[in-house]
C-alpha cells in the first residue's frame, strides 16, 4: 500500500510539473549586454531578441550595461534569481579571460553561471583607415618602426579578446604597440575614424559596414580560414603569422542554479531562432558564424577557452589594476 500510494503521489505531481514548464515566461525578459551599442554583443543580442519574443511569447529587451571590460553585466546576471528573466549575452572575454585578471574577481566564470547556449563566433580583423599607407599585415612593421611610440591600437577594454588578439599579433610579429582601451567598441571605431589610433583588430560585424562603405581597409582576418564575407582578404595566418587563431564567441547565459526547465525552454527558442533562415542568412552577411547545440556543449567551450586563454594571459602579463 505505501508503494501505491507513493507511485500515485508521483504520478499526480506530473501535472504539476509539466503546468510549471509550461508557464515560463510569464513576464518580460532581459538580456543583458556588457558593452555599448554598436558592438559585436550588441548586434547580435538585438538581431535575436524579436525572434526570441515570438518564441517565449514575452518581450525580450536587450539592456547595455557597459563597463569593466563586460564584466558589470555579467556580474549583474551572475547576481540575478535563478528564475530564467535576467539573462546575459556573455563572450569569451568576460567569461574566460577578464574575471581572473580583477582583483578581487567579481565572479568565478565556471561556477556563478549556467551557460545555455553558442549563438555565434566572430573572426576578428585587422583593420586601418582608408588613408593609411598600410595594405598588408607585414606594412604594420615599417609603420611602427617610424613612430617613435610605435602603433596605437583600441579595443573594448583591458583583458578583451580584442586585446588578447592584438598583444598575440604584437609579440608575433616583435611590434611596438600600445594599448588604448576604450568604454566600448562603438568608441574604438570612432577613435580609428579619427586617426586617435593606428590600427585596431576588432570584430567582423562592427568594422564590415566601414569597409564596405571604403572608409576603413581589412589588412586580415583571424581564424585559419578566410571569412565568407571577406574573401579576397586573407587571414593573418595566411600573410606569415604561423598559428594565429582569434575569435570572439557570443553565449547566452543564466546565473548557475537556473532551472533545468528554463534552460530546455531556451535552448529550444534560440536553436529555432540561430536556425530561422532569415536570421541564419543575416548571421551570415554580417560576419558571424551562427551557432547553437546544447547547454552541456556550450559549458564545455567556457572551460576549454578558459583554460586554453587563460594561459595566453599569463604568458602576456596583462593584468587588471
Amino acid at each position: 500500500m505505501v508503494q501505491r500510494r507513493t507511485l500515485i503521489g508521483g504520478l499526480s505531481a506530473l501535472p504539476f510539473a509539466a503546468a510549471a514548464q509550461e508557464t515560463y515566461p510569464t513576464r518580460p525578459i532581459t538580456m543583458l549586454v556588457g558593452f555599448a551599442p554598436g558592438g559585436g554583443t550588441d548586434i547580435v543580442a538585438r538581431m535575436l531578441s524579436p525572434r526570441l519574443q515570438e518564441e517565449l511569447g514575452q518581450p525580450v529587451t536587450v539592456e547595455n550595461r557597459p563597463g569593466a571590460s563586460g564584466t558589470l553585466a555579467a556580474a549583474a546576471a551572475a547576481r540575478a534569481r535563478p528564475d530564467g528573466y535576467t539573462l546575459v549575452t556573455g563572450t569569451v572575454s568576460t567569461q574566460c579571460t577578464v574575471a581572473p585578471m580583477m582583483r578581487p574577481p567579481p565572479y568565478d566564470q565556471l561556477r556563478d553561471f549556467t551557460p545555455i547556449m553558442l549563438v555565434g563566433t566572430l573572426p576578428l580583423v585587422v583593420v586601418v583607415r582608408a588613408e593609411s599607407p598600410a595594405r598588408a599585415v607585414p606594412d604594420l612593421a615599417s609603420l611602427a618602426r617610424e613612430k617613435p611610440d610605435g602603433l596605437n591600437y583600441g579595443t573594448s577594454g583591458v583583458g578583451s579578446q580584442q586585446h588578447l588578439a592584438s598583444e598575440l599579433l604584437a609579440q608575433r610579429m616583435g611590434l611596438r604597440m600600445t594599448h588604448v582601451p576604450y568604454r566600448g567598441t562603438g568608441q574604438s571605431v570612432t577613435a580609428l575614424l579619427a586617426g586617435d589610433v593606428d590600427v585596431n583588430i576588432d570584430t567582423l560585424a562592427t568594422y564590415l559596414p566601414h569597409i564596405r562603405a571604403g572608409r576603413m581597409r581589412a589588412l586580415a582576418t583571424t581564424l585559419p580560414e578566410r571569412a565568407t564575407s571577406l574573401p579576397d582578404v586573407p587571414t593573418v595566418q595566411e600573410a606569415g603569422i604561423a598559428g594565429y587563431d582569434m575569435s570572439v564567441w557570443y553565449m547566452v547565459l543564466g546565473p548557475a542554479g537556473l532551472p533545468a526547465e528554463v534552460v530546455r525552454r531556451w535552448e529550444g527558442a534560440l536553436g529555432r531562432t540561430i536556425a530561422d533562415p532569415s536570421i541564419n542568412r543575416r548571421l551570415v552577411e554580417s560576419g558571424y558564424i551562427p551557432g547553437g547545440g546544447t547547454a552541456a556543449e556550450a559549458a564545455a567551450l567556457v572551460r576549454r577557452d578558459a583554460d586554453r586563454l587563460g594561459q595566453l594571459v599569463q604568458a602576456a602579463g596583462i593584468r587588471l589594476e
